[in-house]
């Protein structure tokens, strides 16, 4: 499939989630979520109460020893052709070390080639990937650590380039598993080998942190993440609410409360879970900076929500996800998982 430029620069808008970080890293296929999961509870995770392989691509230390011979197998269909992917698989070393491989990448289909007068000469290709290969420990009965390696290999028509980065972790999980707190410094690395020669580029970084809340004697479980917190200023203002434009009158400017208000909002990302029998559950997510930042102003509607499903099928557990980050359509998300020791 042909992709219009147009379609393209919509589509980095939209992976980057946020008009204030776009730009200024690259690699940013590192960020999207490789986990049904994950989408539904609007695009990042931190902790989690409940064991899920696919969840440490977001927090190395969310891999613990249950996840032995657990496999993860994780398909998007994204905009205009592109897609992308990811396989994960985990190994016990030992009572208190376990180790994890995911490779996981994207593909941004066809592109016009053309030359400087704009006369089309044929097409190609574009893509990314990453192998991460993660160590957990477990320090005592509630604490984990963890660190992933990931070498990085980026590709676009005659340029490529090469990088490694690693994610940091720590996850909290309560003796009874009903309560789990994580932070992870995601995306520490550097460009080894640039596009164009000496022309470096920054990696994009991430702090988050966030808990996991499963209610004891009610079928709910909920999910808080506060992204990026490695800096204060994420609102993003949009200029088509300018009272100029918009031909009002003049407003008062926000006073601090409703600064840091709009900002506190801008770094959270909540979630809940409705699990009214083992083996099935229903979620919802929702992203406010997603929803400022990618909403038409004449129809917001569901920009910045998603909701997801999750079946138990004998030996697996599959998963759907729907994202909505703009009016022009939604992503599709689709995870299967097992473990192989249920098949010996």
């Amino acid at each position: 499939m042909r992709v219009a430029p147009t379609i393209i620069l919509y589509f980095i808008m939209a992976i980057s989630v946020n008009g204030q970080n776009g730009g200024l890293s690259t690699y940013q296929f590192l960020n999207l979520p490789y986990s049904s999961r994950v989408a539904a509870f609007g695009g990042k995770m931190a902790a989690s109460d409940l064991a899920d392989i696919s969840l440490t691509n977001q927090n190395p230390a969310m891999l613990d020893s249950s996840l032995h011979n657990a496999v993860s197998l994780f398909y998007t269909s994204y905009y205009a052709g592109i897609n992308f992917a990811a396989v994960s698989y985990a190994q016990r070393l030992n009572s208190r070390s376990t180790l994890g491989f995911s490779v996981f990448g994207i593909n941004y289909g066809r592109f016009d080639q053309a030359d400087e007068s704009g006369v089309i000469s044929g097409t190609f290709s574009g893509n990314d990937f990453a192998l991460a290969v993660t160590y957990s420990y477990r320090i005592d009965s509630c604490f984990n650590v963890g660190v992933s390696v990931k070498p990085i290999y980026s590709h676009l028509e005659r340029y490529y380039s090469l990088g490694i980065s690693t994610d940091f972790g720590v996850h909290y999980l309560s003796g009874n598993k009903l309560f789990a707190v994580g932070i992870a410094l995601r995306n520490v690395g550097v460009m080894v080998k640039p596009y164009t020669a000496r022309t470096y580029e920054n990696l994009p970084f991430e702090a988050v942190v966030g808990f996991s809340k499963k209610l004891a004697h009610a079928p709910f479980r909920f999910v808080v993440t506060m992204q990026h917190l490695e800096r204060y200023d994420l609102y993003y203002s949009s200029p088509i609410n300018n009272t100029e434009i918009l031909g009002e009158d003049d407003k008062p400017s926000p006073n601090m409360v409703e600064r840091v208000g709009r900002e506190l909002i801008s770094h959270l990302i909540a979630g809940v879970e409705f699990v009214p029998v083992k083996g099935f559950a229903l979620r919802l997510g929702y992203n406010y900076q997603r929803r400022n930042e990618l909403k038409v102003q004449e129809r917001v509607s569901t920009v910045g929500f998603s909701w997801g499903v999750s079946l138990r099928i004998k030996k697996f557990d599959v998963s759907y996800s729907r994202a909505t980050y703009h009016l022009t359509g939604s992503t599709n998300h689709f995870s299967i998982t097992t473990n192989l020791q249920n098949w010996l």
